[in-house]
C-alpha cells in the first residue's frame, strides 16, 4: 500500500509542473482558422470543414512547427546561432518538403534581387529627372 500512495504523489507532483509548463507558453488557439480552412479545401476537405477538425489540425501543425524548431534550435546552440541550413537539415530525409523548402528559398532569393533591382532602377530614374 505504501508503493501506490508514493506513486499516486509522484503522478501528481509530475501532474502540476506539467500544467505549470503548459500555462506558461499558452498560445492563442484559432490564429491559423482560416488558413487552414483554406488549405483544407484545397487538398479536398468540405468548403466549410468542422471547427473540431481545424482545431485539431491547427494542434498537429502548431505542434509539429515548434518541435521542428527547438530541434533546430538544438542545432544551432552548437554553432551559437539560428540559421537556415538548420532547418533544411532537420528535413533532409523527406525529400518532398526539402525540394519544396529549396524551390521556396530560391524564389525568395530571386525576388529578393528583382526588388534590388528595381530598386536601382527606381533611384537612376529619380536621379535623372
Amino acid at each position: 500500500m505504501n508503493n501506490s500512495s508514493t506513486g499516486s504523489s509522484s503522478k501528481s507532483k509530475a501532474g502540476s509542473s506539467s500544467q505549470s509548463s503548459e500555462s506558461s507558453f499558452k498560445r492563442k488557439r484559432g490564429v491559423f482558422q482560416k488558413d487552414l480552412q483554406h488549405m483544407m479545401y484545397g487538398f479536398g476537405d468540405d468548403p466549410n470543414p468542422l471547427p473540431e477538425t481545424v482545431a485539431l489540425v491547427e494542434d498537429i501543425v502548431v505542434e509539429y512547427v515548434t518541435d521542428l524548431a527547438h530541434k533546430a534550435q538544438e542545432i544551432g546552440s552548437k554553432r551559437g546561432k539560428l540559421s537556415v541550413e538548420d532547418f533544411l537539415y532537420l528535413i533532409r530525409k523527406d525529400p518532398p518538403k526539402l525540394n519544396r523548402c529549396t524551390e521556396l528559398l530560391s524564389m525568395q532569393e530571386e525576388l529578393k534581387q528583382a526588388r534590388k533591382a528595381f530598386e536601382v532602377d527606381e533611384e537612376k530614374l529619380a536621379s535623372t529627372e
